[in-house]
């Protein structure tokens, strides 16, 4: 049986205290250098909490996966998905939200920390408007904390660098015939999925 850490002044002691950089690199507002990252992103990750637990979904878009509003104020669309609305039935009860912002090929991320409102208000859905469609809601979030994080984790694990041998992975019908023992049609939903995602993109 391992022991445990339990209190913060042993995790504290642990480790030690950060180099200046960690410290200064949290503001309050996205900086021009941060919203230069952020505004380029096309993919982030989203958590959420609420009374279930956490909940942590991945966001993209072909362009930038927020718009930046202002320097405190980020709008996330939310497009098609799985309809299961884990993240937004956790932020109507539970503000507070983080993000992690990816960019394919650079090992620099960004994280926000902060509070969120769901709206689905016509004229800032209108805004968004793409292939004649629009998102059916939109995320608001006002920021309070944005700060890059370390590189080493993105160099540890060569995400831009290595090819990963995904053939070998199985499949979302491989899970869900697994999940089901079976009696769920896996090989036809991974047939006719490519082309329900291209039809249900926007």
């Amino acid at each position: 049986m391992p022991s445990w850490i339990e209190s913060l002044e042993d995790l504290q002691l642990h480790y030690g205290q950060p180099g200046e950089a960690s410290g200064i690199k949290v503001t309050p507002f996205m900086t021009a250098a941060y919203r230069a990252h952020i505004g380029s992103a096309r993919f982030c990750v989203l958590a959420t909490i609420g009374p279930e637990g956490t909940d942590c979904s991945p966001r993209g878009d072909e362009g930038p996966v927020v718009t930046i509003h202002d320097d405190r104020t980020l709008w996330l669309p939310d497009w098609k998905g799985n309809d299961r609305i884990d993240s937004l039935r956790n932020i109507v009860r539970d503000e507070r939200v983080s993000l992690l912002f990816l960019i394919a090929g650079s090992n620099v991320t960004m994280r926000v920390n902060g509070r969120a409102k769901v709206t689905a208000d016509p004229e800032i859905l209108r805004r968004f408007e793409r292939q004649a469609k629009t998102p059916r809601s939109v995320i608001v979030i006002h920021v309070e904390q944005v700060y890059s994080q370390c590189a080493r984790a993105l160099i540890r694990s060569g995400l831009w660098t290595e090819r990963h041998d995904i053939a070998s992975l199985p499949s979302v019908g491989d899970m869900l015939a697994e999940i089901t023992s079976g009696e769920f049609d896996g090989e036809g939903y991974d047939a006719e999925w490519p082309e329900r995602a291209a039809r249900t993109m926007w």
